[in-house]
């Protein structure tokens, strides 16, 4: 896989124009410009750039990670440092919108270092990605087009500092209507939930816990065929419980039935349900019962 350290390495690989600062690239098309186009297709790819891009139109699938995108009006997009981007010449990109790609040095030493870390949004996978309204299209854009200003004047001492302010505005109100996002999104909030439980019963019935041990929320969020970050977040707003509780929660509601079959120990009953140590099994079952298996044991066995 082709591993891209500068920007300026990444931007003539992409075929596109050579940055005007050495860690910094804007691209904006106005009513009456198109962007330049990118090259026709690329096999997997990493860099060491950070890029926020908003198309408008654009046809075809797009691999990242392991998802496709089928891409419609409007849709802001947020790639980070390191991840995999991959697409072939049935995606046709028609230019208009903006394509803002810095180098992660760039923001060192600023507040925008902690605070891009804390945007779940550059964790998702493609195929989640933000999509605006006219409305919020039009802020966004005004926003950058004060970046792209700042980018081609002839920068001071000052054009640094004013960069990374707006790109700070850009990416909070981002953060805003990822949250409407989710807030409208009620209906498939619920369905991913229902999925996620689907999927454990699923690896519970095939035996795999006792040979594989607990599943990760990476591994479930992939078979779902999107990004452990994006199904965390979805999760937590509608249901105010991490993808971590839930897993914990599922595995308490299969313990409290073991429990009662009084041939099993404490330590066969952690060991069925693939945890490898029966005391951090114990500590999760009295964190989330207020009791120990013992005691819930004796408390609701059948006498």
């Amino acid at each position: 896989m082709q591993h891209f350290k500068t920007l300026a390495e990444y931007l003539e690989y992409m075929e596109l124009p050579r940055p005007e600062h050495p860690m910094l690239s804007v691209l904006f098309a106005d009513e009456e410009s198109f962007l330049p186009c990118p090259r026709k297709s690329s096999a997997p790819i990493t860099n060491e750039c950070y890029t926020i891009s908003l198309k408008k139109i654009v046809k075809g699938d797009l691999n990242y990670g392991r998802t496709k995108y089928d891409f419609t009006n409007g849709a802001l997009i947020c790639l980070a440092p390191r991840q995999v981007l991959q697409w072939d010449s049935s995606v046709v990109f028609e230019q208009k919108g903006f394509s803002i790609n810095f180098h992660e040095d760039f923001i060192k030493g600023t507040e925008l270092v902690q605070q891009i870390k804390k945007y779940g949004f550059f964790s998702y996978s493609v195929n989640e990605a933000l999509h605006l309204s006219p409305k919020e299209e039009k802020l966004i854009e005004s926003i950058v087009e004060n970046i792209e200003t700042e980018y081609h004047n002839n920068q001071d001492e000052f054009s640094k500092e004013i960069i990374i302010s707006q790109l700070n505005t850009l990416l909070k109100y981002a953060n805003r209507f990822y949250e409407r996002q989710f807030i409208h999104r009620k209906e498939l909030s619920n369905n991913l939930l229902e999925q996620f439980n689907d999927q454990l019963t699923a690896y519970f019935e095939s035996g795999r816990l006792q040979e594989e041990g607990i599943p990760s929320i990476e591994q479930i969020a992939q078979k779902l065929s999107i990004s452990q970050r994006y199904l965390s977040d979805t999760l937590k707003k509608e249901t105010g419980k991490t993808t971590t509780e839930h897993l914990q929660l599922y595995l308490i509601d299969e313990a409290k039935n073991i429990l009662l079959k009084p041939n099993k120990s404490i330590s066969e009953v952690a060991y069925d349900l693939g945890f490898e140590y029966p005391q951090y099994f114990s500590r999760v079952f009295k964190k989330k019962e207020g009791m120990s298996p013992s005691a819930y044991r004796e408390k609701y066995r059948m006498n």
